[in-house]
């Protein structure tokens, strides 16, 4: 950076050098005689292209160097961009269940996406301008008071008040810029909704009264930008203005020191040069600063996340086998923020190579057990064991690399459907056409597939909009199947398929049963009747426990809802 700074005041000498040098020459020869003008214009010439080369040549050096100082200090930049969205990316894939429930994926997503860009901007534009502030203020200064001292005073006055006046501005066009970006983020955050929700739209037929919500909030917008336009419109005026005073005030005060004797022509030349060379500097100032600025907000909000630890560590803990059962001991757990539990002392052990059933209303805390089962969180109470092993202590990654999980909120990628059904084990590599159409096969699903056009490759869209719920809830099965899992956990996911295609799923997930653990989670007697052990309940609580039949004779509340659902089938 100095070496190109240093190449930069050169050709401001060599235009004082070739200014004077003119000057001399046209006092030197009498311009009336012809051979006067002969030697004049000779010796003007060698001169001139003298002095141009010197200037070509000092800039294209100029140019190496800056070239070398922008791949050191910007393309840096670009890497510790990268590394700083892997870093928060990764970190953000360890953090529990309960971190996503206190914040809002748009926050997230800023701070991956715009702090992290404003941190990069710091790393490398703040930090070359800043550098380049200093090394040019030097150089440029230490020259300019070897030239002439009182001219040097005078011409760099306004430059401070150029800097003071778009640090200020600078701020109000950040303050509208951060208004704006605010802004972008709520329509784009409606346009997505609208757009996912394109189905409910049509069919209220709301478009009109969207299409006016819409127009409110990119009104907002519009009105955010003008605003920013105008402060625009005013600061580079300014900008030019203060810069164009510089100018002048070194033509009149240089003139006044020629004619004084102080100084000559070719000075003049020089210190308009060197001002213009100050002007973008000390112009950077403002917007450093407020690079800065933003950058340690921005900083302080990404290391908010990334000092936030997650309680439960993955790749540690020890491996397990699991052999015989696993058992619940008292175990209770409490959302934050809630007074009453969503489980509460239950204990129950399910034995390996068995089908275990989990039955109950809306909110009696099926979910809840299932996400303690998977590990998503730890009890409030109670332990959970493998084989006599705390769940705690056992390798997390390894744990739900033997499960296969059947979500009741069903997710599925912007991607096709074989990419969906292999999601579980892509990452393993190999070819997988013949396990996804066996997957597909055995969630009922392969016959739906090879009617659509492109079959195993057709797009499913955002979250699977374009296919049916009970088509993306096989596409979410055949994704646990082709695991090939040890154990399989379904968490109320047969609730959007016509009994039929339940039925022809159970039936398959039986005839591979052979040493598989399965926990169905459901509010359908029909798909838990089967199950060797059936867990029933009510508000957090176990309320009734046993097979089918011993269920039916307690006359409880499972026969209640199994008498009540059969009514309700014959009814249909």
């Amino acid at each position: 950076m100095a070496a190109s700074n240093l190449f930069a005041l050169f050709p401001a000498q060599l235009v004082r050098k070739a200014i004077d040098k003119i000057k001399d020459l046209l006092d030197q020869y009498p311009q009336s005689s012809s051979t006067g003008k002969g030697i004049l214009s000779e010796e003007l010439s060698e001169a001139v292209l003298y002095f141009t080369l010197l200037v070509i040549a000092y800039a294209f050096i100029r140019g190496i160097f800056m070239y070398l100082m922008r791949q050191t200090i910007i393309v840096m930049s670009r890497h510790i961009e990268y590394d700083l969205k892997n870093e928060i990316f990764d970190h953000y894939q360890k953090l529990n269940q309960d971190f996503y429930r206190k914040n809002r994926i748009g926050d997230l997503m800023a701070r991956i996406s715009e702090d992290v860009s404003r941190v990069r901007m710091y790393v490398g534009p703040a930090v070359m301008y800043t550098i380049n502030l200093v090394v040019t203020i030097i150089l440029v200064l230490i020259v300019m008071f070897s030239v002439n001292v009182r001219l040097t005073w005078l011409v760099i006055m306004p430059l401070p008040i150029l800097s003071f006046a778009i640090f200020k501005i600078n701020n109000l066009i950040n303050t509208k810029s951060d208004a704006i970006q605010s802004q972008l983020s709520v329509v784009t955050s409606f346009v997505q909704e609208a757009f996912s929700g394109i189905r409910i739209i049509k069919a209220f037929g709301s478009e009109q009264a969207n299409q006016m919500s819409m127009e409110k909030e990119t009104n907002l917008y519009r009105e955010k930008q003008m605003s920013l336009a105008q402060v625009e419109a005013f600061f580079f005026p300014l900008m030019l203005f203060l810069t164009g005073l510089s100018s002048i005030i070194t033509i009149y005060i240089g003139g006044l020191e020629v004619i004084a004797g102080r100084g000559s022509i070719g000075n003049i030349a020089e210190f308009i040069i060197y001002v213009n060379i100050l002007v973008w500097p000390v112009t950077s100032l403002g917007y450093t600063s407020s690079l800065i600025q933003r950058a340690a907000a921005s900083q302080a909000r990404i290391n908010e996340f990334l000092n936030t630890q997650p309680t439960m560590v993955t790749d540690s803990g020890k491996d397990f086998d699991f052999r015989n059962e696993i058992t619940f001991e008292n175990v209770s757990y409490t959302y934050e923020g809630k007074s009453i539990s969503a489980i509460k002392n239950l204990s129950f052990t399910i034995a390996r190579g068995s089908t275990f059933a989990i039955l109950g209303t809306t909110g009696s805390g099926k979910s809840t057990l299932i996400q303690l089962f998977l590990r998503l969180f730890d009890p409030s109470e109670g332990n959970i064991r493998i084989d006599g092993q705390d769940l705690k202590e056992i390798n997390l990654k390894n744990w739900k690399k033997s499960m296969g999980y059947v979500p009741q909120d069903i997710f599925l990628f912007s991607d096709t459907i074989s990419n969906n059904i292999a999601f579980g084990v892509s990452q393993y590599g190999g070819n997988l056409g013949e396990d996804i159409r066996k997957a597909a096969k055995m969630a009922a699903l392969h016959e739906n597939i090879i009617n659509f056009p492109n079959q195993y490759e057709t797009k499913v869209g955002e979250r699977g909009i374009t296919l049916s719920g009970g088509q993306k809830q096989r596409v979410a099965i055949a994704r646990a199947f082709i695991k090939d899992p040890e154990i399989l956990v379904m968490d109320d996911c047969l609730s959007a398929l016509d009994t039929s295609t339940e039925a022809q799923i159970l039936k398959n997930m039986a005839e591979i049963k052979k040493n598989k653990t399965y926990l169905i989670v459901s509010h359908r007697v029909s798909s838990v009747k089967e199950a060797d052990k059936i867990l029933v309940l009510d508000e957090g609580k176990m309320v009734e426990f046993g097979t089918h039949d011993e269920l039916i004779q307690l006359k409880g509340s499972y026969s209640d809802i199994y008498n009540k659902q059969i009514q309700e089938e014959s009814s249909n």
